[in-house]
């Protein structure tokens, strides 16, 4: 489906805004590599709306996105599913950027944007989401890792991957006792271009974890479980 039909009106002018700055932005800070509207339509938008489904099966309550960058896939989710959202980002010149323009859309209200590495905000933000979304971040076994003390109880992380090797989703799956998460859903999809492939998978909260998180800032990625 065309990711216009998605939308209203108001919905479309707010994510063709959104993109429109993200590429002005983009000629004085590296937001992304995506440099001409028509691949960064495909590639940004419909991408990030892949999971919409997932987001919106998810529990009632915040969302949150780790490694946001441009803001996607946060903005486009918050802006179609309508819940209070939180663009997360280890570098604070994009999160900068990000909110002059969640402001010039109109959206401070509804999108918070915080600089910080996840560990040290899920001790600040502790079981504060209804759902976490990670685009193109890290593994899966390290992104279960980061959201579960961002996770409330039966909270969802909705990971987009590309191409998750049976080793990755193994490793994941061996560590869901470890980390209290349970693989919920594993989706595929194919965007409009016919080339660009999608993995919408899931993993649900579901009980305390059996180490004590979040560890020190970088361990899940430099000393993976």
């Amino acid at each position: 489906m065309e990711w216009k039909e998605l939308c209203t009106a108001q919905q479309r002018e707010l994510l063709e805004l959104h993109l429109k700055l993200v590429l002005e932005a983009n000629e004085h800070i590296n937001l992304t590599r995506i440099d001409d509207e028509e691949s960064a339509e495909v590639l940004h938008i419909e991408d990030s709306l892949v999971g919409l489904d997932e987001i919106n099966a998810s529990p009632e309550g915040e969302l949150c996105d780790l490694g946001s960058g441009a803001g996607y896939p946060g903005i486009p989710l918050a802006v179609l599913s309508g819940r209070p959202t939180t663009l997360m980002d280890a570098k604070l010149k994009k999160v900068e950027v990000l909110k002059s323009i969640v402001a010039e859309l109109g959206l401070s209200d509804q999108i918070t944007c915080i600089a910080g590495q996840s560990e040290e905000i899920s001790r600040e933000k502790k079981c504060s989401f209804a759902v976490v979304t990670a685009r193109a971040v890290a593994k899966l076994s390290v992104l279960m890792e980061l959201a579960n003390p961002l996770l409330q109880e039966k909270g969802h992380l909705v990971c987009y991957k590309s191409h998750v090797t049976d080793e990755e989703l193994d490793h994941a799956k061996s560590l869901t006792r470890t980390l209290g998460m349970k693989l919920i859903s594993d989706r595929q999809a194919t965007l409009s271009d016919g080339e660009t492939f999608r993995r919408i998978i899931v993993f649900e909260k579901c009980g305390y974890p059996m180490i004590k998180l979040p560890r020190h800032v970088g361990f899940a990625r430099k000393k993976p479980l």
